[in-house]
C-alpha cells in the first residue's frame, strides 16, 4: 500500500462531500476515478494528497513516499523559460552536477599532491550523478517535449504562456519528477490525440502506481487496471479498465435491485403479519396477550433489520433532437479551400459532405480543424477556393467557446431569449438538463464549462437543423452527459459534421474520418481507429544523438589518471560499496539502490580491464 484514506470526511459550503469513505492505492495499479461532475473526485484527489485537510478521518502514507501532483501552476522568477521549468524535475541532479562542475575547476588548477584526494571525490560525484539517472536527463527531457508537443512552448518565457499551454508544460514536469504516485486530474485536457497516446505510452510504462480523474472513457480502456467510480459519496471499485467496469457495475445493480426487492417482499411480508396479529389478538374475547407478544416480537425483528440501501440510480440529461426537412444530397462542399493567417494554414482541400453522413474531423492543435467548420456558419471565409453549403441546409452549430450577450443575465432568461415559452414549461425543459430549482436562476457567467455545454444543448434541442456542427461537444460534460449525447447522435436523422479529440465518441459516432495535417485534410471512410490504421505513419529523420554526459574535468593531460589508477580507484568504491551492502540490514530498498550501483561500477571496471589488456598486448 502506497497511500489510504481511513473513514475521512470533508463538508464544503455546509454540504456533506464525504463521509466515513475508505480508499488505497498499491503499489504499480493504475486508478482511474470516476463519476458524475460535482460528486466530488477533485476534491478526493486534493485530501488524498493533503492540499486540503480533512474534517474527520486520516491520511495514511508509506514512509518515504513522492508525490507528483499539479493542483494550481506556481509561480517562477522573472525571464523563465517552460524548459527552465521543466528542469526544475531534476533539482537534485542538477546540484549534483554544479558540485562536479565545481570540483572540475578545482582539479584543473589543483597540485599532484591534493589531485588523488579530488579525483577520488569527484568519482563519488559521479556515481551519485549516474544513481540519480543524470546521465539520461536530457534525453528524457526531450522525450517529453517531443510526446507532448511542447518544442514551441519551451523557448517562451513561462509567464506568457497561456493558461492551458502553462498546464501541459506543468504535466510534463510532473512526468519527468518520477514520482512514487502520479496524481493527475484530468491530463488529457489540452492534449491532441498523437500527445494523448504518447501519455498512455507513459503511464503505462510508468514503474510506479497513477491516480487519475480522467472523463476519457477511450484513455481509461488503454491504461486503466482499476475504476473507483464516486456514487453518492461511496467508492466502488472494479478491477480491470472502463468497459470491464462498465459491465461489472451493471452486474453490480441488477444484483442489488434483486437483493433490495427481495427484502422488500420480506419487510412487507412481516408488517402484515404484524398488522394481523394484532388484529386476531384484539378480536380475541378476552385479549389475547400472546398474539401481542408475538406481533412485538416479530416487530423488534423488523427494527433489528439491517436494511438494504435502495440502488441510486443517477439522473441524466434528457435530450432529443429532431431533423427538420432534409437538405439537398450535398449539404456541405469544399473545393479548393485555402486559409492563411501569417502563413497557410491548410491548402487545397476537398471535401464532399452528404445529406445524413457522420463525419469526425481529427488533427493536431492548430491544425485548422475549427477553421474549417466555422467556414460552415459563415464567421470564417476562405481565402482561396470555396465552401458551398447546400439547398434547405439548416445548421445547428455548437461551439466550445460560450459568448452571451449579456453574462449577468440568468440561465432561464438566456434560454427563453432563445426559444419562446413560458417560464413554467422552460424550466421543465431546463430540469431535463439537469437545472433543477434554483439552478435556472443563475447567473451565466457563473456556470461552469458543463453547465454551460448543457444550456447551449437544451437551445439546440428546439432549433429547426438538420445539418449538427459540433466543436469539441464532449469537453466539459461527464461520461454520463457524453453517454446520453452519443445515443440522441445515433438517433438524429440529419447530417452531423463535429470536430473532437474523444476517440471513444468519434468511433460511436461517426463512420467518416477526415484528418488534417500538415496542411492536407485527407478523407477515410471508417471510424476513428480504423482511419488511425489506414493513416501513413510519419517518417522521423533520427538524428544521431551525441552521448549525454557530464563535462570532463578541465585538467593537464599529464594529471589525468591512467587506466590502472582507474582501475584501482573503481576497485576501492566497490569495497566500500560491498560492505555498505552487507549494513543495509532487512532495507530492501536501499540493498536495491546500492546494489543498482555497485552493477554500474562492475561494468565500468570490467570495461577499464578490457582497455588494459588491449594496452598490454
Amino acid at each position: 500500500m502506497l497511500l489510504k484514506a481511513e473513514s475521512i470526511a470533508k463538508m464544503m459550503g455546509g454540504n456533506t462531500i464525504f463521509e466515513h469513505m475508505t480508499i488505497e492505492v498499491k503499489d504499480s495499479e493504475i486508478i482511474g476515478l470516476v463519476g458524475p461532475n460535482g460528486c466530488g473526485k477533485t476534491t478526493l484527489l486534493k485530501l488524498l494528497t493533503e492540499k486540503e485537510p480533512v474534517d474527520t478521518g486520516r491520511i495514511i502514507k508509506k514512509k518515504g513516499l513522492t508525490l507528483g501532483y499539479l493542483h494550481q501552476i506556481p509561480s517562477f522568477p522573472e525571464g523563465w523559460t517552460g524548459n527552465d521549468v521543466l528542469l526544475t524535475a531534476f533539482e537534485e541532479v542538477m546540484a549534483v552536477e554544479m558540485k562536479m562542475k565545481a570540483m572540475e575547476e578545482e582539479m584543473a588548477a589543483a597540485s599532484p599532491e591534493t589531485l588523488d584526494r579530488l579525483l577520488s571525490q569527484y568519482g563519488d560525484l559521479q556515481e551519485q550523478f549516474a544513481l540519480l539517472e543524470g546521465y539520461e536527463r536530457d534525453a528524457k527531457v526531450q522525450a517529453v517535449i517531443n510526446g507532448l508537443q511542447l518544442t514551441r512552448l519551451v523557448a517562451m518565457p513561462f509567464k506568457n504562456l497561456s493558461g492551458g499551454e502553462q498546464t501541459k508544460v506543468m504535466l510534463g514536469t510532473i512526468l519527468l519528477t518520477n514520482p512514487d504516485l502520479l496524481v493527475l486530474d484530468e491530463p488529457t485536457n489540452h492534449l491532441d490525440m498523437d500527445a494523448i497516446e504518447w501519455l498512455e505510452t507513459f503511464i503505462k510504462s510508468h514503474k510506479g502506481a497513477v491516480l487519475m480523474v480522467s472523463h476519457d472513457r477511450h484513455f481509461l480502456n488503454q491504461t486503466a487496471t482499476r475504476i473507483v467510480e464516486i456514487e453518492d459519496g461511496e467508492p466502488y471499485s472494479y478491477k480491470g479498465n472502463y468497459d470491464a467496469f462498465v459491465k461489472a457495475k451493471e452486474e453490480r445493480i441488477m444484483q442489488e435491485f434483486h437483493q433490495y426487492e427481495e427484502q422488500q417482499k420480506k419487510i412487507k411480508k412481516m408488517k402484515e403479519a404484524i398488522r394481523r396479529l394484532r388484529q386476531w389478538a384484539n378480536e380475541a374475547n378476552p385479549p389475547n396477550e400472546k398474539l401481542f407478544k408475538k406481533a412485538k416480537s416479530m416487530e423488534k425483528a423488523l427494527e433489528r433489520m439491517e436494511r438494504v440501501k435502495k440502488p441510486v440510480t443517477v439522473k441524466k440529461m434528457s435530450l432529443t433532437l429532431d431533423a427538420a426537412d432534409r437538405s439537398g444530397k450535398d449539404a456541405v462542399t469544399y473545393e479548393a479551400v485555402g486559409k492563411r493567417y501569417d502563413q497557410w494554414l491548410f491548402r487545397g482541400v476537398n471535401l464532399s459532405v452528404r445529406w445524413q453522413d457522420h463525419i469526425g474531423i481529427v488533427g493536431g492543435n492548430g491544425a485548422g480543424k475549427s477553421t474549417l467548420i466555422k467556414m460552415i456558419t459563415g464567421d470564417i471565409q476562405p481565402d482561396e477556393g470555396v465552401c458551398r453549403i447546400g439547398s434547405n441546409v439548416k445548421v445547428g452549430y455548437l461551439s466550445q467557446l460560450f459568448s452571451y450577450s449579456d453574462p449577468g443575465l440568468r440561465v432561464i432568461d438566456v434560454f427563453r431569449e432563445h426559444v419562446s415559452m413560458t417560464e413554467g414549461d422552460a424550466r421543465h425543459v431546463l430540469a431535463r438538463f439537469l437545472f433543477y430549482g434554483y439552478d435556472v436562476f443563475k447567473k451565466v457567467e457563473n456556470l461552469s464549462g458543463g453547465e454551460r455545454m448543457r444550456l447551449r444543448l437544451a437551445q439546440l434541442m428546439h432549433d429547426e437543423i438538420n445539418l449538427l456542427v459540433l466543436d469539441e461537444p464532449t469537453n466539459h460534460l461527464d461520461i454520463e452527459s457524453r453517454e446520453v449525447l452519443e445515443e440522441t447522435l445515433q438517433q438524429f436523422e440529419g447530417t452531423i459534421i463535429a470536430v473532437s479529440h474523444d476517440r471513444y465518441f468519434l468511433n460511436a459516432i461517426f463512420d467518416r474520418t477526415a484528418w488534417i495535417e500538415n496542411g492536407k485534410l485527407t478523407v477515410y471512410e471508417g471510424a476513428y481507429d480504423w482511419a488511425r490504421g489506414k493513416r501513413p505513419q510519419p517518417v522521423v529523420e533520427k538524428k544521431k544523438e551525441k552521448p549525454v554526459s557530464a563535462a570532463k574535468p578541465v585538467v593537464k593531460e599529464q594529471q589525468a589518471p591512467d587506466t590502472e589508477e582507474q582501475i584501482a580507484m573503481l576497485e576501492k568504491q566497490i569495497e566500500a560499496m560491498d560492505l555498505e551492502i552487507e549494513s543495509v540490514g532487512e532495507d530492501w530498498e536501499a540493498y536495491e539502490r546500492l546494489n543498482n550501483g555497485r552493477l554500474n561500477l562492475q561494468t565500468e571496471l570490467d570495461q577499464l580491464y578490457e582497455e588494459w589488456l588491449m594496452q598490454e598486448s
